[in-house]
């Protein structure tokens, strides 16, 4: 059980006693902080126009000091700014300098004045509090530090004057046969702006520091190019062969590649380099000229027809077109000198022909002989023999596409002594001379005549100036009219195949005999043709005799031989299908020929023969 206390009783004379002892308790704080303040305003009193107790400057105690002691005590302390050591370095090299040469002072004055200021700013009582608190627990002021910006910045800029340094490029240079390489230099400046930032911390700090310049370097494109020197060296050691299959070599000296030899500057996401190669316009100069004289046409895989097998036997491969691909082989040509060599093949563009040496006669759509036409030469010199040799082996297994046109001339190419031809009787103007292709036109009428029976597309047909014996030759002979003469390159014969088919040609000389063959396959054309025969004939003039200084006395050779002048017209008309394909009308006009005589000086004439 929980038995209650009493409570005092506050009775008036207990309440009188307390009133008495709080009276008295005021009286005393009252008193107490009277003398305090009597106390600190009389320190402050004692301390007029000096430093309070327990102020610091720059850890120096200055209480008591006026500014003109402050400033005294202070000034033979603070000599960072003489005294002090700031070792500027980049890289190996360094320079040492006092902290006042790079604008650097110590506000004594400043630093006096704000220790004046402790215990004496603001209200009364922020004033009493600081004073108190400087002399219970001490009042510290920092030094202050003035680092003249522009001053450094003077400085750093003579500093400059012995770092910086220009951007070169190195470079390469050809004398001679000599390759003179100079090297590059990274450029370097003193960054001023950043350097100032960077001493900052160090100054402000009043003590002795190391700090590294900030520099900034540009590299040049190319810093060292020894690497291309040795290589363009490499180049010049020996000389550049160029090769071509069946052409060349060509040969470049060292001193021709030297007056070549380029040096490029290039940049790339690293830097920069130099390419070395030759200069592409002098290889060009040099190359273009080759161009004609490698150009290779395309040119068709020529056969026979096997009349046992009734397919193609090859007689010739194809021969693959090019043409010199002179950007492509400058390319190829640096390519290669980089890589070390020294022997390298021209580029060429190729060019296929149509029919390749693994077609078929299924293939071409050839089965059958459609035309076979002989023509004669008895009486040929051995020269016109070869030369009739020579032109048809040119034709002598050559393909026909459909829709092309066969131009003898172009075929035939340079009639010289070079191309396999030599001299024989010629008609030149109104005389028969000796002359190199003499024979061609036998092979020029044979083939006429293969087209003319083979139903084809005659385009271009030229008669000769008078009747030749040799066309008339041999059984089977259609007569004059049709024969065809060509003169490379201005007289020409052509024929179109406008057939569906390839047209396959083979041509064989039997002693006295030209045999000219076409194979294809018919497509039901029918030829039909008839001739006129001789009219409007003229007789040959009386015969004529010219001296010649080269034949014997006493000796007379016939050069020439008379034949008759006349007209002649052949017409032919090619059907298919009982259609009219082809109407042609070949008209000839032959002038009368008189035969021709020579003999020696001094040599006995018939009485009545005609002289020049």
């Amino acid at each position: 059980m929980r038995i209650p206390r009493a409570r005092p009783q506050l009775t008036p004379e207990i309440m009188s006693d307390l009133r008495r002892a709080f009276t008295a308790m005021l009286a005393a704080g009252a008193a107490i902080l009277a003398g305090l303040v009597l106390f600190v305003l009389g320190v402050r009193v004692v301390y007029a126009g000096r430093a309070l107790p327990g102020v610091t400057a720059a850890g120096v105690h200055v209480a008591g000091m006026t500014k003109t002691e402050i400033e005294s005590a202070l000034a033979g302390l603070l000599t960072y700014p003489r005294t002090g050591t700031v070792l500027l370095r980049d890289g190996e090299r360094q320079w040492s300098v006092r902290p006042e040469q790079l604008g650097v002072v110590m506000d004594i004055p400043s630093l006096a004045e704000r220790a004046l200021t402790v215990g004496r700013r603001g209200s009364i009582f922020a004033a009493l509090q600081e004073q108190y608190d400087a002399w219970t627990e001490g009042w510290a002021i920092p030094p202050i530090v003035i680092f003249d910006q522009r001053s450094g910045a003077a400085y750093l800029q003579e500093l400059a004057r012995q770092i910086d340094q220009p951007q070169i490029l190195a470079t390469l240079r050809v004398n001679g046969l000599e390759v003179e390489m100079s090297p590059g230099q990274i450029g370097r400046a003193l960054n001023v702006h950043a350097t100032l930032q960077a001493l900052t911390p160090a100054l402000s700090q009043l003590y002795d520091s190391e700090v590294p310049l900030v520099i900034d370097e540009t590299p040049p494109l190319v810093l060292d190019a020894s690497e291309q020197a040795a290589l363009a060296r490499e180049i010049l050691r020996q000389p550049l062969t160029l090769t071509a299959e069946g052409a060349g070599p060509w040969r470049l000296d060292p001193p021709g590649l030297a007056s070549m030899l380029r040096f490029n500057l290039v940049s790339d996401g690293d830097g920069g380099r130099y390419e070395v190669g030759l200069d592409p316009d002098s290889l060009t100069s040099y190359l273009e000229p080759l161009v004609p004289a490698l150009q290779r046409a395309p040119e068709n895989a020529r056969f026979i027809f096997n009349d046992d097998t009734r397919q193609l036997d090859l007689l010739q491969s194809e021969v693959i077109g090019r043409t010199l691909d002179v950007p492509a082989s400058i390319q190829a040509i640096n390519q290669g000198l980089v890589a070390g060599a020294h022997q390298l093949p021209l580029v060429f563009q190729t060019t296929d022909p149509p029919v390749r040496s693994s077609a078929t006669a299924a293939d071409l759509g050839i089965s059958e002989n459609i035309v076979a036409v002989s023509t004669y030469f008895s009486g040929s010199s051995a020269g016109r023999i070869q030369n009739i040799r020579t032109a048809s082996a040119e034709f002598h297994g050559l393909l026909i596409a459909p829709g092309e046109t066969l131009s003898m001339a172009e075929v035939l190419g340079d009639i010289s002594l070079d191309t396999g031809y030599t001299e024989a009787l010629i008609i030149f103007g109104d005389r028969t001379i000796q002359g190199l292709g003499g024979g061609v036109c036998q092979v020029s009428t044979t083939l006429f005549r293969a087209a003319f029976f083979g139903g084809y597309q005659i385009e271009e047909r030229h008669p000769h100036a008078y009747r030749v014996g040799y066309y008339e030759q041999g059984p089977g002979s259609p007569g004059p009219g049709l024969d065809a003469t060509v003169f490379v390159p201005r007289v020409d014969f052509r024929f179109t195949n406008d057939s569906p088919y390839w047209v396959l040609l083979e041509t064989y000389v039997y002693g006295n005999q030209l045999l000219w063959k076409i194979y294809s396959t018919s497509d039901g054309r029918a030829v039909d043709w008839s001739t006129s025969g001789p009219m409007n004939v003229v007789e040959a003039p009386e015969p004529l005799y010219r001296e010649n200084s080269d034949l014997p006395s006493g000796e007379i050779e016939q050069v020439d031989y008379e034949a008759d002048g006349m007209d002649v017209t052949v017409t032919r008309t090619v059907t298919r299908d009982g259609g009219v394909i082809h109407q042609d009308t070949f008209r000839t006009h032959y002038l009368p020929w008189r035969a021709i005589y020579e003999f020696g000086p001094g040599t006995s004439l018939p009485p009545d023969a005609r002289t020049e």
